[in-house]
């Protein structure tokens, strides 16, 4: 039994070496440039190892995307316990900031991911429950619906900034305006 153990650790471990360099090579150089080919010389291993992992390069941005939402989880509740809505919402655009590649396998790249749904990831759930938090006290009436909306001006935001279609000075202005809309 212990080499069996020995060889599903390994295997967690290869697997997490994997995603952890797709996330290396798509922060450095964006998503397009993240090939099987240069993936797989990146950890030194072969495509068809690759492939004994994940089916398909859609299903490594899937990994990357639920390692990044675990990470955004912890972002958020820091935020909301420390400062609340503003601080929460400072800190997803920060999130968006710091790791637009991570940001992006999860929100815009294409992945398997089912968002607000009972099949839903348990971490997709926990996030999102985060913004929940966050926006409920303020809503008169359904509280889900007014975290979607808060969610979504929110992405518009962290989208816009990353193409720099908004001017940079206005970001602080921009979260207190949404924020006062949510809060009253």
């Amino acid at each position: 039994m212990p080499s069996q153990e020995r060889r599903e650790r390994a295997l967690a471990e290869r697997s997490a070496l994997i995603v952890r360099a797709a996330r290396e090579l798509a922060e450095a150089d964006g998503w397009d440039a993240v090939t099987t080919r240069r993936l797989a010389e990146a950890v030194e291993y072969s495509q068809p190892v690759l492939y004994s992992h994940f089916k398909n390069m859609q299903a490594i941005v899937t990994a990357v995307a639920l390692d990044g939402m675990a990470e955004l989880a912890v972002v958020l509740r820091s935020a909301r316990e420390a400062d609340g809505i503003r601080g929460l919402a400072d800190a997803y655009l920060g999130y968006a900031e710091a790791h637009p590649a991570v940001y992006a396998a999860i929100f815009t790249r294409r992945t398997d991911l089912v968002f607000g749904a009972a099949e839903s990831p348990e971490i997709l759930k926990t996030t999102f429950g985060e913004l929940h938090a966050a926006v409920a006290p303020y809503a008169s009436g359904d509280a889900e619906t007014l975290t979607e909306v808060f969610w979504s001006a929110m992405h518009g935001q962290a989208t816009l900034n990353h193409d720099r279609r908004l001017r940079p000075a206005q970001r602080t202005d921009r979260i207190e305006q949404l924020v006062r809309l949510v809060t009253g």
